[in-house]
């Protein structure tokens, strides 16, 4: 950004990220003029939910919003640096191949086609796309570990294979460690034509640390690699410990390595006999490897999806053994073909070829979402259970005696502790426009203010292990509305109000136990108020219910300092202290719930 100009502007953030509509983005390296609508980002939305405005900081991100009007196109203020012609350079090359896939292969399979070459998933439709992360096969739209090993994997194989063709090559040079040569610069050119996203960066230095591995004559699929590859992250972007695709995908990887490690044996063994020969040769022994790979994978990660999406794929290993050998053995092999091609105009073919491939996906995807039961909600639990269960999974894969057997105890023990975890009563959003009250059924009811945002209420939905959207008329039908305000009943009875208006905090603060408004409340009111002072300080809300009272979590308690949340003035304690309130604060309990298009889940 070269120019910002505002009159509310205390300081102009450096880089900032703003919405258009679709179809009117400016290519990359363009110079642009426009109005912009800017926000700071966005609160947890809840306590313990996932914190935007830490990723943002970390990608240097200081505000975001939407542009008002059209966007113009100017000259440059000045010459483009080096990163900004290779950004340039790289997106021209992005936009190209993904509007060649997409003028081949239309649809859903063009889409999921372009997502996989360029990264690009903005076509995929809404219908497609939940159903790709119901059947536990979102991992293939985001390109992780998965992807760059089959890059790699694939150019390895082929060009080791032509190299043996050639009796001077294989019998005088190491053509596996040329190989391996070709297939690191293979995934170095699928990083960048990717867009280089965090996921996909981790992905291309564990498979680079295998390539070096086979280079130097070293063993590539061991604990110590994976060991090595980790802390090569975390230096990197230690941020990135926090976030579900680091977490799945080594969580995915080490439970692997651990099962090769000691399958294998057991494999070799059972091969040497008559029978065991038989069932290789009829490749019974890659099914029951395939058969395994997505259990052990699939356990592996469950925790850590029910802690960052709270949602199960009860069918997800089924889904996976049905679709992924198709992507593995056709839909990337054809695309990498296809990419080949393109300089001589022979890539259409492949292109379709690839999404024949990618429509038999979206068949399996589609028929697993339709199955009873297909999705499994969870409910929002905090760190602690993740933290068990994580010791659990370590134990079990690390250690070699029978004491790795209380790695299960750990893991049983984080299920029942999740499970165990209880809800809260009442949510105030981070504005004061939105209260959700727990009924008498259990289920949150809405009471919200115009303008309020329906993100959030998703997001409480999804927490709350709750299938309704955010639009569903029974999330109303708890509480009553007029132009004052809104008033709801908790499970026992008791009145929650939501007050637009001065003239109603006369009314709902003489009956309500909790008041809740965007304005600043009466110093006389006799409920527990939470206002603008209140609000502005800690943020989101949470309340449990405590005998009279109410324990108070804030999303940001007193004391939180951060680079991307700067302390605010306690003005909470004056609904916590106050004489006429019982409530109470504690630590809030983290959990993280990221929108599906700014997650990468790893695998």
């Amino acid at each position: 950004m070269h120019k910002i100009e505002g009159g509310r502007l205390n300081e102009a953030p450096n880089r900032v990220r703003v919405s258009v509509r679709k179809g009117t983005a400016p290519p990359v390296g363009a110079y642009v003029e426009f109005k912009a609508r800017l926000n700071t980002p966005l609160a947890p939305l809840r306590p313990g939910g996932y914190d935007f405005s830490r990723d943002l900081y970390f990608q240097g991100i200081g505000a975001v919003g939407f542009v008002l009007g059209s966007i113009k196109t100017t000259e440059p203020r000045q010459s483009a640096g080096l990163w900004l012609r290779y950004l340039t350079a790289m997106g021209a090359m992005r936009d190209a191949i993904d509007a060649r896939i997409r003028a081949v292969v239309p649809g859903d399979r063009g889409a999921i086609a372009s997502a996989l070459i360029t990264g690009k998933r903005d076509a995929i439709s809404a219908p497609v796309n939940d159903a790709m992360y119901v059947s536990s096969l979102a991992h293939v739209l985001s390109i992780s570990g998965y992807h760059m090993a089959l890059v790699a994997g694939v150019v390895f194989f082929t060009v080791r294979a032509l190299l043996a063709l050639v009796p001077t090559f294989a019998s005088r040079f190491a053509i596996k460690k040329w190989a391996a040569l070709a297939a690191l610069a293979a995934a170095g050119f699928y990083l960048a034509l990717s867009g280089a996203e965090v996921a996909t960066q981790r992905a291309f230095i564990m498979t680079a640390i295998v390539l070096i591995g086979v280079m130097l004559d070293r063993q590539a699929l061991t604990l110590r690699t994976l060991a090595i590859a980790a802390l090569a992250v975390m230096l990197i972007a230690p941020e990135a410990v926090v976030h579900p695709s680091f977490q799945m995908s080594f969580a995915a990887t080490l439970a692997l390595i651990a099962a090769y490690e000691r399958g294998l044996p057991w494999m070799v063994a059972g091969a040497e006999t008559s029978f065991g020969a038989r069932i290789a040769l009829w490749g019974g022994r890659e099914i029951v490897a395939l058969i395994l790979a997505s259990i052990v994978a699939g356990l592996a990660t469950t925790l850590y999806a029910a802690y960052h999406f709270h949602r199960m794929a009860p069918y997800g290993v089924l889904a996976n053994l049905l679709a992924m050998p198709i992507v593995s053995l056709w839909v990337m092999p054809a695309g990498l073909l296809a990419l080949l091609a393109i300089p001589f105009g022979f890539d259409a073919l492949l292109w379709q070829l690839m999404g024949q491939g990618i429509g038999w996906m979206i068949a399996v995807a589609l028929w697993v979402t339709s199955l009873p039961g297909s999705v499994g909600r969870v409910h929002a639990f905090g760190p602690g259970a993740l933290l068990i269960g994580t010791a659990g999974i370590v134990l079990l894969c690390l250690l070699r005696s029978p004491l790795r057997w209380a790695g299960a105890i750990l893991l049983a023990f984080a299920c029942a502790t999740a499970i165990r975890t209880q809800q809260p009563d009442l949510l105030v959003s981070a504005d004061g426009r939105l209260v959700g009250i727990r009924g008498a059924d259990g289920r949150l009811n809405v009471l919200k203010s115009s303008g309020a945002d329906a993100f959030a209420v998703r997001d409480w939905l999804a927490a709350d292990a709750d299938a309704r959207a955010p639009t569903d008329p029974s999330l109303a039908a708890n509480g009553k509305c007029d132009q004052a305000g809104c008033v709801g009943h908790t499970s026992d009875g008791k009145l929650v109000a939501l007050s637009l208006l001065p003239e109603a905090f006369e009314d709902d603060c003489a009956r309500a136990v909790v008041v809740v408004t965007t304005r600043e409340a009466p110093s006389w009111c006799a409920a527990l108020v939470i206002d603008r002072k209140v609000w502005r300080s800690t943020g989101a809300v949470a309340l449990q219910r405590v005998d009279n009272g109410f324990v108070l979590t804030p999303a940001r308690p007193a004391g939180y300092d951060r680079p991307w949340a700067r302390a605010a003035p306690a003005a909470g304690e004056a609904a916590s202290s106050s004489p006429t309130s019982s409530a109470t604060t504690r630590p809030p309990s983290r959990d993280a719930t990221p929108r599906a298009e700014d997650l990468e889940p790893g695998d």
